[in-house]
């Protein structure tokens, strides 16, 4: 992958920024909002216990975490999807498919992918072929790139939405667990816009060969919520 200039400041046509609104929204019918990535699990067993410990969760992640390793494939599933490489495409789902570490983290990242693929072949019929290139299933990643670069988003900008909607998604979860209240967890937001920053800019010039997470610490908060008693969010 190339360099990228982070001083630049990222321009958005206003169909693009919308676009990427869309994309990003939390009312974007994929489930997103289902899932808890193991902070269920964190949270019953105490190690999750308010917004300090969640938000460093959060950061954690966002540095050496799977999340991180997500975003750089769905950036190369942008590029594979501008250049019109399919063979590309399939490598890098089938790469993400094989990185999930519990059935749990797989279920998920398949099931939001299927339905984002859907979507836009409903919205933008001509994207099917391209969707469908990726074969069954398609990882969510895969799909969110292939949706950014058809609709001619910035790949900064698009790296920042996807890690953006993740840490709103999760947040939203820690209001309900631990229990946070609105505005912590919006402070919890603000907070985190320079750790999000930081790790678009070095998932942005991440090579193939350093693609690679530390992501222990979720493997085994997911396998706990697999066998969870009681669970509010999917299993």
């Amino acid at each position: 992958m190339g360099t990228v200039d982070l001083a630049m400041p990222i321009s958005l046509q206003p169909q693009a920024l919308l676009s990427l609104l869309q994309l990003a929204s939390s009312a974007l019918p994929v489930g997103a909002y289902s899932y808890s990535e193991g902070l269920e699990a964190l949270v019953e067993a105490g190690i999750i216990k308010d917004k300090l410990s969640l938000e460093h969760w959060l950061q954690q992640e966002l540095q050496v975490g799977a999340i991180r390793l997500e975003a750089a494939l769905m950036i190369r599933a942008y590029q594979a999807t501008q250049a019109g490489d399919r063979p590309a495409l399939r490598h890098w789902n089938a790469w993400l498919s094989a990185s999930r570490e519990t059935e749990e983290l797989r279920q998920q990242s398949w099931q939001m992918g299927y339905s984002l693929g859907r979507l836009l072949q409903e919205l933008q019929p001509n994207l099917a072929p391209v969707i469908q290139t990726c074969g069954e299933p398609c990882n969510f990643a895969i799909a969110f790139g292939i949706a950014a670069a058809s609709w001619q988003i910035d790949p900064e900008a698009a790296v920042l939405g996807y890690l953006h909607s993740w840490a709103t998604n999760l947040m939203n979860a820690g209001v309900k667990l631990i229990p946070l209240g609105q505005t912590a967890g919006q402070r919890l937001l603000v907070e985190l816009q320079s750790c999000l920053s930081d790790a678009t800019g070095a998932i942005l010039v991440l090579k193939d060969e350093d693609l690679c997470s530390c992501g222990w610490g979720l493997a085994i908060a997911s396998m706990a919520h697999e066998v969870q008693y009681s669970r509010l969010f999917r299993s």
